[in-house]
């Protein structure tokens, strides 16, 4: 007889959250950013990890890395083996990173898998492709987020580019913004925030709430300060906290940006401070997030930055 598992017989109040992204052995990018503040909010989470490398690959990265990529197949046999124990009963789908055509496909595949247990599975997706212009994955997968992710997607947190990329509107101005939103809503999600749009020099997020379609969305901004160094795992975390406090305040979205946007801040904050501390030039090569000590600004955040709704 298969064990049981308390996690599905006495599920949290919060949720269970399958989370399909990158992992790194040292370092904070991907799960390794996403898993720790959703159970710090009270979700239990299962990774996936869909590339496991040895520390980050991004910019100012370190000389070198080493590590494993899982391909597509490989994916469905973890979620064929999970099926098969009758483990696939999941209220919410996190997706990052994804570097391929195939496994991104396989993804969607996942989707309707779960949504034929659960039809009111959450997905949140952080539609990883680039930002300030460069594109970081295949050309091709742009073409699949948009056309097929996009429209199952429940939440959807793109950067300002990749936002441009989704909807094929450049974004110059915070109307702008606001229109991309409405374009993306009109595709599927219900919810798209869009967690950096750098305007004359102003770093904001722009949020979208459409309850019913058809509609006029709910949509607030928050004025992010800027922190002059480069972080890792940034939007990774920002999405995982997007999900686990929009899911507690499903009618508020701006509340739930509120808490997010203060939470990351905070880690920082605190981040920055610590490597000055340790005599480290914080502008000149990229700093790891220092997530275990920010627990407590996860868990019950300060709200500093507050939204603005717009009229």
């Amino acid at each position: 007889m298969a064990p049981p598992i308390l996690s599905l017989a006495l599920p949290s109040n919060t949720g269970r959250v399958l989370s399909i992204q990158s992992h790194t052995v040292q370092g904070y990018v991907g799960n390794k950013s996403a898993v720790f503040p959703l159970q710090l909010l009270g979700y239990d989470v299962d990774p996936i990890n869909s590339v496991q490398f040895s520390n980050h690959t991004g910019k100012l990265r370190y000389p070198t890395f080493k590590g494993q990529v899982l391909n597509g197949q490989q994916l469905w046999d973890l979620i064929e083996g999970l099926e098969g124990n009758d483990l696939l009963f999941y209220t919410h789908l996190l997706t990052g990173y994804i570097g391929s055509e195939s496994f991104l496909n396989t993804v969607l595949q996942v989707v309707n898998k779960l949504r034929s247990t659960n039809p009111g599975l959450t997905y949140v997706c952080d539609p990883v492709m680039g930002d300030e212009g460069k594109l970081y994955v295949p050309q091709e997968l742009v073409s699949v987020y948009r056309e097929k992710v996009v429209p199952v997607a429940s939440v959807l947190t793109p950067n300002q580019f990749e936002a441009e990329l989704l909807t094929g509107f450049r974004i110059q101005s915070e109307g702008h913004g606001r229109e991309a939103c409405r374009l993306l809503h009109a595709a599927g999600p219900s919810k798209v925030i869009i967690t950096s749009i750098n305007i004359d020099g102003i770093l904001l997020l722009i949020g979208s709430h459409q309850k019913e379609k058809g509609e006029p969305p709910r949509q607030f901004r928050i004025v992010i300060p800027k922190i002059p160094a480069y972080f890792t795992g940034t939007g990774d975390l920002m999405t995982a906290l997007l999900l686990g406090w929009s899911n507690k305040y499903p009618d508020n979205l701006e509340i739930a940006a509120e808490l997010a946007v203060s939470s990351l801040q905070a880690v920082l904050h605190r981040t920055l401070s610590d490597y000055k501390s340790a005599g480290h030039d914080s502008e000149s090569t990229s700093l790891e997030i220092r997530l275990i000590q920010s627990q407590d600004d996860i868990r019950t955040p300060q709200v500093k930055l507050k939204a603005e709704i717009y009229s």
